[in-house]
């Protein structure tokens, strides 16, 4: 019930920051936006449509047509989310700030969205629209929700060009990209992963070192070289990308010769990393 509570918490943070990001700096600046609120804002521009309404309906059809694909809670915080991405939107309509800097409005729209939408995507919710078509690609395609929620923002944001012009569609795709990089950032937090391989004469010295200094378990896999046929143990390590130089610095101790590849790895599920079956 905890975790419940403060899962539902981040939603509405999560919309509030979205929504400020909307009335802040996308519609005084006549910016576009991805998803449904860029087509929401397309028609503000159009009809001065409320986009708190247009929001509400569009984000409803879709949630009914989409909750298939969504389990029960997930379906449950992207209600939340929408509600009260729409009420937020409603409350924050005549908010406005002091700036008049084009590219630093779109900067800090990007980044307000990248921080609504991904404070709700984190605890497991979606916005709807185009989010919960993300959620499809990452469930069933194993995209990245980040780059997938960008893909498809691209689309209605390019089909914004005859409304807001090249030049505003320049700066909406900088606020889409900065909000992508820090959607990625509260999604995947701090904690990135490096996969290690080693390959050395003295692999058992350097896997001694790498478990008794580092904590960290070490997986020998067996393999040869091409040309001489030569049998070679092969260590693999994960480590936090924190530990890359504590390692560097075991492997040089040892072997200078050593052959080291590091590899980014988005998602560690095991002993001593996240839990598969949460």
């Amino acid at each position: 019930m905890k975790k419940r509570i403060a899962d539902i918490a981040f939603i509405i943070l999560g919309a509030f920051f979205f929504a400020l990001a909307v009335n802040l700096f996308v519609i005084p600046n006549e910016f576009g936006e991805g998803g449904v609120t860029g087509v929401t804002i397309i028609l503000y521009y159009l009809f001065q449509w409320s986009p708190s309404i247009v929001n509400l309906v569009i984000n409803g059809l879709l949630l009914v047509i989409g909750y298939k694909f969504l389990d029960a809670r997930t379906t449950l915080y992207t209600v939340i989310a929408v509600a009260f991405n729409s009420l937020f939107l409603h409350l924050t309509a005549d908010w406005r700030i002091d700036s008049h800097e084009p590219t630093i409005n779109a900067v800090f729209a990007g980044v307000l969205v990248g921080i609504g939408i991904g404070l709700i995507v984190r605890v497991g919710g979606t916005t709807a629209g185009t989010v919960i078509l993300a959620r499809i690609a990452n469930k069933y395609l194993d995209w990245n929700i980040s780059y997938a929620l960008l893909f498809f923002d691209l689309i209605v944001a390019f089909s914004s060009y005859f409304i807001i012009g090249p030049e505003k569609l320049m700066l909406t795709i900088v606020i889409l990209y900065v909000g992508t990089k820090v959607m990625d950032f509260m999604i995947e937090g701090l904690n990135s992963k490096k996969a290690v391989m080693i390959i050395s004469e003295h692999q058992d010295k350097i896997a001694e070192m790498v478990i008794t200094q580092m904590d960290r378990g070490v997986t020998v896999l067996s393999g040869h070289g091409y040309y001489t046929k030569n049998p070679k143990e092969v260590l693999y390590i994960v480590i936090s990308k924190q530990e890359v130089s504590a390692l560097k610095k075991i492997v040089k101790a040892i072997d200078t010769a050593a052959f080291i590849t590091i590899h980014d790895v988005r998602d560690v599920f095991g002993e001593g990393f996240l839990d598969i079956s949460k």
